[in-house]
């Protein structure tokens, strides 16, 4: 154990001699394994930034939801883009059925987006915000949170009162800063009262609605001022969302609401389904092809440098052998035995290596600092991908320096000395 550690600082001191007294050539032949390693550990730890952050906003949405759709999510939508279009858009009828007849069904929310609305106030206006008709389940199955305000009563959403909650974007440009709660906006030719300002969507890369450039109204007022009623009506951008009630799974809950679905839409046996049973189980499955390509894509380039890399680690190696030819005969002569010189060279050429992509990591570390400030997401270089990069190094050190290595060791002392 003790020759292992001398063999080891011994192996160091050299392979730091090494970088200091041949700087430029060092540098120049470590470029590739940091560039490598910066190319390979930056994809991976911006793969997995952007991962995390999509299923932590697909956590928010919920794992036991449907969500009733005209289009399905796991398809592309101009491969059988006329067929889908010919399906009937999800109407309130459905929604009701569903609340009446599925047993499995907890919360159920019917929403349809009526376009773009402008909204005044005084002499202010917007013209670039939606208009979304929602029900009463809306608030408490979509997780809406507020920063002013609250969602409608029950009394305010039965009986249609002309009340409206708008996003974070909106109420700035409408009051600036003036208190929105309370004051009254036009929109569709009609006096509402603003009752809640939604709080802003932050940073989450995926969600139903993007709330801050959002006008939110109840259904039963909406259908006062637009025919928004049954299937038919002219507005295509509608669905159901149903959350499984307690005790019961997803599977339960989809069998049973297309079986409901069918019978309601009046499908005979062998006829397809004239809808889209959407769940983030879709999304995830897509989400893995695309992180499973980026992350190769990150490896392919990354490779390359690194090979290089391992080629120019070699270089200095065969030089280091060279140099030292007479050092490894004197070693050998009074004793060393080959496996030692052969250890000595592989933790040289590792801790070349290691150094190398430590300084790739470090590339990384300031390259995510700065990405964070100006993507919709924190991008971090974690603890695994640190490990990830440290092991890449040492396995390429180990790679590039076994054949300089090898040729040390097998060295006849008696000519080593003469060289």
């Amino acid at each position: 154990m003790k020759i292992f550690l001398k063999v080891f600082m011994e192996s160091v001191g050299q392979a730091l001699q090494q970088l200091y007294s041949n700087r430029l050539r060092s540098f120049l032949s470590l470029l590739g394994i940091t560039i490598g390693i910066f190319c390979i550990i930056g994809v991976q730890s911006a793969v997995d930034s952007l991962e995390r952050s999509v299923r932590g906003s697909l956590d928010k949405l919920g794992d036991d939801v449907l969500y009733v759709q005209k289009m399905p999510w796991n398809e592309d939508p101009d491969i059988h883009f006329w067929k889908y279009m010919r399906r009937p858009s999800p109407s309130y009828t459905d929604r009701e059925i569903i609340k009446e007849r599925v047993k499995s069904a907890g919360l159920v929310d019917y929403h349809v987006f009526l376009g773009f609305k402008p909204i005044k106030y005084r002499s202010n206006s917007v013209n670039g915000a939606y208009s979304l008709a929602i029900t009463n389940d809306f608030e408490q199955l979509l997780g809406l949170k507020f920063e002013k305000g609250r969602f409608f009563t029950p009394a305010e959403y039965f009986h249609g009162s002309n009340k409206l909650i708008i996003g974070a974007n909106v109420a700035e440009e409408l009051f600036g800063s003036l208190d929105p709660i309370g004051k009254e906006v036009k929109l569709m030719g009609h006096k509402h009262e603003i009752i809640g300002v939604v709080e802003r969507s932050g940073r989450s890369l995926i969600s139903l609605f993007n709330y801050d450039d959002g006008i939110l109204m109840g259904y039963e007022t909406a259908r006062k001022m637009a025919v928004i009623k049954g299937s038919g009506h002219r507005y295509g951008n509608s669905s159901v969302i149903v959350k499984a009630g307690e005790g019961y799974s997803l599977e339960q809950l989809k069998d049973e609401v297309t079986g409901v679905l069918r019978s309601h839409h009046r499908l005979r046996p062998k006829e397809a389904d004239d809808f889209s049973l959407n769940n983030l189980s879709l999304l995830a499955s897509v989400m893995d092809s695309v992180f499973g390509a980026l992350g190769m894509a990150g490896l392919i380039v990354g490779g390359f440098a690194i090979f290089v890399g391992m080629f120019s680690v070699a270089n200095i190696m065969f030089v280091s052998v060279k140099e030292r030819t007479n050092i490894i005969g004197i070693k050998k002569a009074l004793g060393a035995k080959q496996s030692y010189i052969l250890l000595e060279f592989l933790i040289e050429a590792v801790i070349l290596c290691i150094i190398g992509g430590v300084a790739g990591l470090l590339f990384v570390v300031g390259v995510t600092a700065i990405l964070s400030n100006f993507l919709p997401f924190d991008m971090v270089l974690s603890s695994g991908n640190i490990i990830t990069g440290i092991v890449l190094s040492a396995s390429i050190g180990l790679l590039s320096g076994f054949i300089p290595a090898f040729q040390a060791a097998r060295l006849d002392p008696v000519e080593a000395i003469r060289k």
